[in-house]
């Protein structure tokens, strides 16, 4: 046997048999492994399927739930568009009959003051509502343009009346304009009066206005005020001061006005001005103290100068004492600088020791941090 043989084993039946067994055990397990590939694969395409047509049953489920829910708005929806149309209709209706008693009223009260005797008030003053505190004019005042405009078409509805005028003949329409012509007569004579009326009550108005300010002109002349004083003419007394002062002030209206206006600066002026003048006074008048006579060579003389007169002792005298005070008052300024700069330098030196200590017990704090870790 060569040696080739022995290497490749070309030949050997056992090889070969062993060679066959090792392929029909690679067949058999790729078999095994194909089958069992096959059963998982269905078992998820099974899976799949089940997951597909559970989502389909979802979808047709969602879709019922939404249309359900839709259909439910739109019942909503209308219901309350249907009570919101019902609301509005019995507003309008409670309005329409607040306003037919109105009108009712209305020309009861006309009726009531055409047959009333003429030599009554020309006008009455209208009370206010107890309830909200408010007249009828305010309320109406108070009211919208929309809310107004839906009163008026609301009032007409029901003050103009439909011509009922089918079938009529020539006699009936004639009966029927001559009607109309009588109610349109009788509404502009109404018109008429009204509008005198009114004329009557505003000259009546006025003379009670000025009657007023011929009694409150009276009653300032009796207090001895200016006539106008209460009137309205001239405006109130302003009160500046705290409410908590015992003394009452008794300014004017003029003197706070001014005192507002930069007064108070002048009058502090004025103040100052006049302290510095007494001040200036009681120092011209006061004592002088005088040095003693000096008999003889006055002090500080050098070789050669004159004497000095009588009068310029006195200027000089006067001299030494203001330059003394001023030395004085100089040393005083020093002084008090100095103990400025004293307590200024005590002042940093207690906040040197303050932060020393806040140092110290920032370490203290520290250290006992590190101890409890």
């Amino acid at each position: 046997m060569s040696d080739d043989e022995e290497y490749t084993g070309e030949g050997d039946p056992e090889f070969i048999k062993r060679q066959d067994q090792k392929r029909s055990d690679l067949d058999d397990q790729l078999k095994e492994y194909i089958t069992e590939w096959r059963k998982q694969r269905s078992k998820e395409e099974d899976e799949l399927k089940k997951l597909k047509e559970k989502q389909a049953k979802r979808k047709v489920t969602r879709a019922e739930e939404e249309q359900k829910m839709a259909q439910r708005k739109k019942e909503e929806e209308e219901r309350r568009v249907r009570e919101a149309e019902e609301k509005k209709q019995r507003e309008i209706e409670e309005k329409r009959m607040r306003l037919e008693e109105a009108e009712k009223k209305r020309q009861a009260m006309l009726q009531a003051m055409k047959d009333k005797d003429k030599k009554g008030p020309n006008f009455t003053i209208a009370k206010k509502d107890a309830g909200l505190g408010l007249s009828s004019a305010a309320m109406e005042r108070n009211k919208t343009k929309e809310q107004l405009e839906e009163e008026k078409k609301i009032s007409l509805s029901f003050r103009i009346k439909p011509l009922a005028i089918e079938g009529f003949g020539e006699a009936k329409l004639r009966e029927k304009a001559q009607e109309l012509w009588e109610l349109i007569v009788k509404l502009e004579t109404e018109k008429y009066d009204l509008e005198e009326r009114q004329k009557r009550q505003d000259y009546d108005l006025k003379e009670l206005k000025e009657r007023q300010k011929q009694q409150l002109r009276h009653k300032a002349l009796k207090k001895g005020l200016d006539p106008e004083a209460l009137t309205g003419k001239y405006p109130p007394k302003i009160q500046v001061a705290s409410k908590y002062e015992r003394r009452v002030d008794t300014r004017s209206y003029d003197d706070k006005k001014k005192l507002f206006e930069g007064g108070y600066n002048t009058v502090y002026a004025e103040t100052l001005e006049k302290t510095w003048q007494e001040r200036q006074e009681r120092f011209t008048q006061r004592t002088k103290s005088k040095l003693p006579k000096w008999f003889g060579e006055r002090p500080g003389k050098k070789a050669g100068e004159p004497e000095t007169p009588e009068g310029e002792e006195d200027a000089k005298a006067d001299e030494d004492i203001v330059e003394d005070d001023e030395e004085v008052e100089e040393e005083v300024v020093e002084e008090e600088d100095e103990e400025a700069e004293e307590d200024e330098e005590e002042e940093e030196e207690e906040e040197e020791e303050v932060e020393e200590e806040e140092e110290e017990e920032e370490e203290e704090e520290e250290e006992e941090e590190e101890e409890e870790e």
